[in-house]
């Protein structure tokens, strides 16, 4: 598989504007068991990932694969139904060609959602974490290659990927609307397998409140596109645990649908105040 070029952003771009000529506000990306949130908004326009030049193609379950654009909150937005992830065998550069994609489309701001492993003693099961920063040195940097000036700095800084505003509004409308909000460091693996529980301890040492095996690629590409980035991960099993039970696929999806009733409404209420 080779890196995408600038032509081949240009082409899904310009096959997404002819079926949604407008400018989205806001980008939301939905993970595993979260695609509910799609319903929410009022659709203008639904693609298939099948039928846009060069995009991949969600094969896990809980991710449904099309792109949906409407009203949200009286914002224009667009959301990834299903998102890409480098151990299903896509480079690193296929997993962002999205998120660089919505830069093309004008979004200025990224939305961000996934399931995570606990590593943090306080969580439990159900919570909702803002990440406030991520470790990403366990998965392979997408930038690395040919660097197009079209898509931003060569070395771009991380030492603040995510944007300090968006995540103020999000504490606020935690303290008006109730929904408790816990706050940490994700910590980025290649997956599929989850992890050991030695591997659960070394990046919890590292300085990890919870892992997950996507996100960071996104993200690092959102920064060096110079986009507002806000992501919150779903505790849907505790990495970190007395019992010698497994995690499973199927526990993390329905851990996910339990919680995001309460994703959802934060979400909403975060695009209302873009």
């Amino acid at each position: 598989m080779q890196d995408q070029t600038i032509d081949q952003l240009k082409e899904a771009a310009d096959y997404i504007k002819t079926h949604y000529p407008e400018q989205p506000e806001a980008a939301i990306v939905l993970g595993s068991g979260l695609g509910n949130l799609a319903e929410e908004i009022t659709v203008t326009c639904e693609l298939d990932y099948r039928n846009i030049p060069y995009f991949p193609v969600s094969t896990v379950m809980g991710h449904s694969g099309k792109l949906v654009f409407g009203n949200l909150s009286g914002k224009k937005v667009v959301a990834m139904s299903g998102r890409f992830h480098y151990y299903e065998g896509y480079t690193p550069q296929q997993v962002v060609f999205p998120i660089r994609v919505m830069k093309m489309l004008g979004v200025r701001t990224l939305l961000i959602s996934n399931a995570a492993g606990g590593m943090n003693s306080t969580f439990k099961v159900g919570d909702l974490m803002i990440i406030k920063d991520h470790i990403s040195l366990f998965v392979p940097n997408p930038l690395i290659g040919i660097n197009y000036e079209e898509l931003g700095l060569r070395f771009p800084d991380m030492s603040g990927p995510y944007d300090k505003k968006l995540i103020a509004i999000a504490k606020k409308i935690s303290e008006r609307s109730g929904i408790e909000l816990k706050e940490g460091i994700y910590a980025g693996v290649t997956g599929p397998t989850f992890e050991t529980r030695a591997e659960y301890r070394l990046l919890h040492l590292a300085g990890g409140d919870a892992v997950g095996m996507s996100t960071v690629q996104e993200v690092i590409a959102a920064v060096q596109a110079g986009m507002n980035v806000f992501a919150m991960s779903v505790i849907t099993d505790l990495g970190i645990r007395e019992e010698e039970n497994t995690i499973t696929h199927e526990e993390v999806l329905e851990a996910a649908a339990r919680a995001e009733p309460r994703l959802a409404a934060l979400f909403k209420l975060l695009v209302a105040e873009l």
